[in-house]
């Protein structure tokens, strides 16, 4: 398992990172003190570190360099400031990347591995299959396999599954939902995820597992997941 040290002062930012990380069997672990964020970092000994830019006593330019001063971890910068200089800085400070907050998930997993195939040889391919009630979810091919047998998803009702057993057994929300998949919520109706829902049930029902989704009315929606194979 890689280790993953994300240095976000951003709380609610965090943890929803730290919770979808995770379920890409990452181990992510946060800074307690921002007066001693290199301290920390010796200590967990991370293969990876995520930093923002603006951060509580020292920036992250700062700390970039006292952790460039005795370790050669890969580096990616996570920031909402978009000014070419400070893409620049990341560079010249030996950064791996520099991320535009806000970005989508699925394009920082992608920015991950492809640092961890260069640096530690690291092959994601198992990544992209992932395990939930019994089934293997594989994103690159659409399908979902079970002993039951196997179906082929739209893109759409990929990206629903894979949001809702990255989350398993939390509600999702419609808007989060719909948001993911169309961007802007405002231009799309509310039914038009409804009908997409209801898609992705039918053929997960081909498999005996489309119950597991259900419906959480005025909330959103919810993957069950009761033997723990999501991994």
């Amino acid at each position: 398992m890689f280790h993953i040290l994300l240095i976000e002062d951003d709380n609610t930012l965090f943890h929803e990172m730290k919770e979808r990380l995770t379920g890409w069997s990452f181990a992510v672990h946060g800074i307690k003190d921002f007066s001693r964020v290199t301290r920390e970092f010796t200590e967990i000994k991370p293969d990876l570190v995520m930093i923002d830019v603006q951060l509580p006593k020292f920036d992250g330019f700062h700390w970039c360099r006292m952790i460039r001063s005795q370790s050669n971890v890969p580096i990616l910068f996570l920031s909402s400031r978009d000014h070419p200089a400070d893409m620049v800085m990341s560079m010249q400070l030996g950064a791996d990347d520099f991320i535009q907050k806000p970005f989508h998930f699925d394009v920082l997993i992608a920015k991950i591995q492809a640092v961890f195939r260069r640096v530690y040889q690291y092959n994601a391919e198992p990544a992209l299959i992932k395990r939930w009630s019994g089934a293997a979810i594989d994103a690159e091919t659409n399908m979902v396999s079970h002993e039951n047998g196997s179906v082929e998803l739209t893109k759409n009702e990929m990206l629903i599954l894979k949001l809702l057993a990255e989350q398993k057994n939390k509600i999702v929300s419609r808007e989060e939902l719909i948001r993911s998949l169309w961007n802007d919520e405002r231009f799309v109706s509310d039914n038009t995820l409804t009908v997409n829902v209801n898609r992705l049930r039918k053929k997960l029902d081909q498999l005996g597992i489309g119950k597991m989704i259900e419906t959480k009315v005025g909330q959103g929606y919810i993957a069950k997941e009761e033997d723990g194979l999501y991994d």
